[in-house]
């Protein structure tokens, strides 16, 4: 399928050859990509939905995923709306994006109150097509949600050849492949797994929020998954499941948070077969780039760009420029994604260490101990070093003296004894980070916890305490 071709997901499918044997793999259904070509899965109704701002609003991700083919080039907007999205910000985000239609597989809590016009039910039982779609694509606008400041979410315009600027041209090399992702698809991390199945007309395994990681991983092994991607904080916790054995891939990701060494060489030694590499993307700078050595951080000759992504380092912080980036945010005028020389500060600090950048952590996440700086990420690549350490989470406890103290919530990958004291671990723990941390990023308590809370975009939960 050349890029060229890609004037919308179903006009790619019809280019493409051999689907026969691609599906779209739900937790409770499935659907081959073929199939996609004569069925609907709304009920014949997208020519009344040509020309429309429409918000996908489905509790399934295959639902979700079904709509997104069909209305893709026929929507003027389509709107990816996560399914923990509260219905007080549903509201904001119907009336930002000027919506006048909701598509989903469910009644919407205080549905009637909504401000839209027109409800479309999805679900994946597909229905013949009654209607000619050849030559009918028009240009659709891809709106993702991120968080935002206030509370309510930030709606950030994509295109369809921003999203899929990074996937290649379709070959049959890429027929046995099978992807499959902890992400949902209707954030940018599962999105980019989404429309790479269905580019390169591959099966998908996708997974649902309703089900245990172990569930999903045996799911995933029964599909034959060959490549699976995550954020560090989903494949922390299902390498503390036996069910991480039930796949066997040939190629694993991260992104989304920063993958430190200690994951990156846990991921290695279970899946000695695979190939592990971490990406860089967000969902206004889109992919900047993949790691393929198997080490944290990047090499420093990757800011030199490629053809198709320019970088740049300013006041620490790591900007990009390319034709992946996001085109705007919605309804916010007076907030540009870019800068005036096209380049969006992504807010992620890194740090030049020899020959290689580092990820330190969030501009926005630093702690401030006393006046000086600390990124809690930095800290947690540390204690992660620990060979009995899983995952940890560093935070702030509020300080009459310095104002903040730094502390670590920490899982260890084997649960501790009931009977025997964890106090030399601890101690283990802080003598590793006195040995690689100035002293007032060294934490001052170290909590051995049962387990930590990642949000639904699969990432730790940070909070300030």
């Amino acid at each position: 399928m050349p890029q060229s071709s890609r004037t919308s997901l179903w006009s790619a499918l019809a280019g493409g050859e051999n689907l026969s044997d691609a599906v779209l793999w739900g937790a409770g259904a499935s659907v081959g990509l073929s199939d996609l070509l004569r069925g609907s899965a709304i009920g014949n109704r997208a020519e009344e939905l040509r020309g429309r701002s429409v918000i996908i609003a489905t509790k399934d991700q295959l639902t979700a995923a079904l709509a997104l083919i069909e209305l893709d080039g026929v929507a003027r907007r389509l709107v990816l709306c996560p399914p923990d999205l509260s219905l007080e910000h549903l509201s904001f985000v119907i009336d930002t994006a000027a919506a006048d239609t909701i598509v989903s597989d469910r009644a919407l809590p205080g549905q009637n109150t909504l401000p839209v016009g027109c409800f479309v039910t999805c679900t994946s039982t597909m229905v013949p097509v009654s209607y000619d779609r050849k030559g009918t694509d028009e240009p659709t606008e891809w709106i993702l949600l991120t968080s935002g400041t206030t509370g309510r979410p930030k709606l950030v315009v994509h295109s369809l050849a921003s999203l899929a600027g990074a996937i290649g041209a379709c070959s049959t090399a890429t027929r046995s492949v099978v992807w499959s992702t902890f992400y949902d698809i209707r954030r940018y991390g599962g999105l980019q797994i989404f429309l790479r199945a269905v580019l390169k007309g591959t099966s998908l395994v996708l997974s649902s929020a309703e089900e245990q990681a172990a569930d999903f991983l045996a799911r995933a092994g029964q599909r034959g998954v060959t490549h699976i991607s995550g954020t560090p904080s989903h494949w922390r916790r299902a390498l503390m499941s036996p069910a991480a054995h039930s796949i066997s891939p040939q190629y694993v990701r991260l992104s989304g948070e920063i993958a430190d060494q200690a994951t990156l060489s846990h991921l290695q030694s279970v899946y000695p077969n695979a190939r592990v590499a971490h990406a860089f993307a967000s969902t206004e700078a889109g992919l900047a780039f993949e790691v393929n050595d198997g080490l944290a951080g990047f090499p420093a000759s990757f800011i030199e760009g490629s053809a198709d992504v320019e970088m740049k380092v300013e006041d620490g912080s790591l900007r990009i420029r390319s034709g992946r980036t996001a085109d705007r945010y919605l309804g916010e005028r007076d907030k540009a994604v870019r800068d005036t020389d096209g380049f969006v500060d992504t807010g992620d600090m890194i740090e030049l260490r020899r020959d290689r950048f580092y990820f330190v952590g969030r501009r926005d996440g630093t702690i401030n101990v006393g006046g000086l700086k600390v990124h809690p990420e930095e800290v947690e690549a540390v204690i992660n070093r620990h060979p009995r350490v899983q995952m940890s989470l560093v935070r702030t406890r509020k300080n009459p003296i310095t104002g903040a103290i730094v502390v670590a919530d920490v899982v260890l990958r084997k649960a501790p004894d009931p009977a025997k004291p964890t106090n030399n671990l601890q101690q283990e723990i802080l003598e590793l980070c006195r040995n690689a941390l100035p002293q007032h990023k060294v934490p001052a308590l170290i909590q051995i916890v049962p387990a930590l809370t990642v949000d639904a975009t699969g990432k730790l939960a940070r909070h300030h305490a």
